[in-house]
């Protein structure tokens, strides 16, 4: 039986975040992978671009993850504009240009993940179990003991789970959790326009459809089309210059005619927060803690803060040699991860749920929220400041 200190389910991003910032503790890690070396080095593209704040990027430095992305591949976000249906009225947000910031950048997933991989390689007291996957856990009163697929068993002091927002793990430890399937589905593919996007996102609430324009590079943008499963299961089967006329007409061509250049991808609309986010000897980070809606852009972020904040508990501890899968530090975890995310989670389900409502009174309420919305100076900086999540750098 292997024994370290901590175990880790799961190598996406949360799990080798969480990796790397235990990278100086002193403790033995082991990152658990269903997935192969080979496909964990060479992640490949699947369309969805990673929206990150100001607190998610020094966290990403910090790791030394964000020096390894081609700054190429690296697209600023300047402003957000949202708009309700055929409302010619829009809330926008904009960044301080005169200060020199933006309001976030924008990353392709596959090469955060590609990132993350490279700055785990040799990093002392860390054992890589790929091509395996969790089947049973174990809890002891000092420790847990993993069963992976292949037999083998690793024991370890604290177990993290940060394999998604379907975790696996989180059932064999008895946490249920909350989950909220919107019955759509997600269509994303890059998208080349004739219309300069001036690095502007948009969200834009539609009558049964939600659409999204994420800015890329060189007159390019990720669009979004959240549409139920039959008509994106169409937009999927149409060929590259169908496809390219439906997305033009679905944008109402304020971009001007718009053409693919990449490869779509499909994604169902589930958001997920769990029971709990401890057990015995055991943390959820990642979707696997809380799967956000993607209006708001922030599941991804919360996901590097949550591995962002057990790593700083369990380096301290360790630190001060402490136990450090100890329910009371485990507590504490929770506890401030919960007040991070809660009340953006429920804001965020209700904001969807209203902006998909096409029913009249529905449709009156939102372009109503917007326009008040708009007129408070002081909610719009509000608003920007946590899309931004500069305040987030402190904690």
């Amino acid at each position: 039986m292997q024994e370290v200190d901590v175990a880790i389910a799961g190598a996406g991003p949360a799990g080798l975040c969480l990796a790397r910032s235990l990278a100086r503790s002193g403790l033995s890690v082991a990152l658990i992978e269903p997935q192969l070396r080979q496909a964990l080095a060479e992640a490949a593209f699947d369309g969805r671009e990673i929206a990150l704040t100001h607190a998610s990027r020094q966290i990403l430095e910090s790791l030394g993850i964000w020096q390894r992305i081609p700054p190429g591949e690296i697209s600023p976000m300047r402003s957000a504009r949202v708009m309700n249906g055929t409302s010619s009225f829009a809330l926008n947000f904009t960044s301080s240009r005169a200060a020199g910031q933006d309001l976030g950048w924008l990353v392709p997933n596959h090469l955060i993940r590609r990132a993350a991989w490279e700055v785990v390689q040799g990093q002392a007291g860390l054992e890589v179990f790929d091509g395996r996957s969790v089947t049973h856990i174990g809890t002891g009163a000092e420790r847990n003991v993993l069963t992976l697929k292949c037999g083998q068993q690793v024991s370890a002091r604290l177990v993290a789970a940060a394999d998604s927002r379907f975790s696996a793990t989180r059932r064999m430890m008895g946490i249920g959790a909350q989950t909220r399937d919107f019955g759509k589905s997600m269509l994303v593919c890059r998208m080349r326009h004739e219309i300069p996007h001036g690095h502007a996102a948009w969200e834009w609430f539609g009558h049964g459809r939600t659409l999204a324009l994420l800015p890329l590079h060189d007159n390019c943008a990720s669009a979004v089309i959240t549409l139920p499963p039959q008509p994106v299961q169409a937009l999927m089967a149409m060929d590259e210059a169908r496809f390219g006329q439906e997305v033009t007409t679905l944008f109402e061509g304020r971009l001007g005619a718009m053409e693919p250049v990449a490869s779509r991808h499909v994604y169902p609309l589930v958001a997920v927060y769990a029971h709990a986010f401890v057990g015995h000897r055991y943390a959820l980070v990642g979707d696997a803690a809380v799967g956000m809606h993607p209006v708001t852009a922030h599941g991804f972020n919360f996901g590097l803060q949550s591995q962002q904040r057990l790593a700083g508990i369990v380096c301290k501890a360790a630190a001060a040699g402490r136990d450090i899968g100890a329910a009371p530090l485990l507590a504490g975890y929770q506890r401030r991860h919960r007040l991070a995310t809660r009340p953006l989670y429920e804001a965020t389900n209700a904001i969807a749920g209203l902006y998909n409502d096409s029913r009249l009174p529905a449709r009156l309420l939102r372009d109503a929220a917007l326009r008040v919305a708009s007129g408070v100076g002081p909610f719009r900086r509000l608003i920007t400041g946590h899309l931004t999540q500069r305040r987030a750098l402190a904690r």
